[in-house]
C-alpha cells in the first residue's frame, strides 16, 4: 500500500471519480483460520469481494479500499471518501446517492455530481451532466485492474494479501508507458 502511495505523484484532482466493482472469490479463498479480516461476503453470486476505487481526472487510481461483496456502496463511502485529496468535484453513480455522502463531499469543499434515484422528489436539475459523462474513466480503470488474473478472481484468503495485489496493480497503472 505504501509503494502505491509513493507512485501516486501529482494526481489531477480537479475531478475525482469513484465507483466499485464486484470480484468473484474462488471457493477455496474463504475459510482462513485466525481473526484477520477476509473481506469476503455472501451474495446471490456466492462468495464475492468488492473493490471501491477512486481515480483522478486522468483515470489513474488515487485511492481504493476492499470490502466484502455484501457491503453497500453507501456504507463503505464514508471512510473511503475521507482520505481523498481536495477536489472541485466528486463524481459517482446512483449507488452513492445519499444526503450523508453529499454532505461529506460538500464539507471537503467539492461539488457532488451524483444523480438522484428515480424515486427522489428533488430530481437531477442541479447535476452537471457533461461532467458525469466522464465517469467512464473509473470504469476503464476497473477494467484495466481486472486484466490481472489474481484481481479478476480472488484467490487470496486474507484481505491484506488481496489488498496488496490491488495496490501493486494500481501502482502499475501509474508507471509511464
Amino acid at each position: 500500500m505504501s509503494l502505491f502511495k509513493k507512485l501516486v505523484s501529482e494526481p489531477d484532482t480537479e475531478w475525482e471519480f469513484i465507483d466499485g466493482s464486484y470480484v468473484k472469490a474462488h471457493q477455496h479463498s474463504a475459510g482462513a483460520r485466525g481473526s484477520d479480516s477476509q473481506a469476503i461476503g455472501k451474495s446471490r453470486a456466492g462468495n464475492t469481494t468488492k473493490i471501491h476505487l477512486a481515480v483522478d481526472g486522468d483515470g489513474l487510481p488515487i485511492e481504493f479500499t476492499v470490502t466484502g461483496g455484501e457491503v453497500n456502496y453507501g456504507t463503505a463511502a464514508s471512510e473511503f471518501i475521507e482520505p481523498l485529496p481536495p477536489a472541485k468535484a466528486v463524481v459517482a453513480d446512483k449507488g452513492y446517492d445519499s444526503e450523508r455522502i453529499r454532505e461529506q463531499i460538500k464539507n471537503k469543499g467539492a461539488t457532488a455530481v451524483i444523480p438522484r434515484r428515480s424515486n427522489s422528489v428533488i430530481g437531477n436539475a442541479d447535476m452537471d451532466g457533461s461532467l458525469y459523462r466522464h465517469r467512464h474513466l473509473v470504469k476503464n480503470a476497473i477494467a484495466r485492474l481486472k486484466h490481472f488474473r489474481g484481481l479478476a478472481t480472488r484467490y487470496d484468503k486474507f484481505k491484506r494479501n488481496y489488498q496488496s495485489g490491488v495496490a501493486m496493480a494500481c501502482g502499475f497503472l501509474w508507471l509511464p508507458m
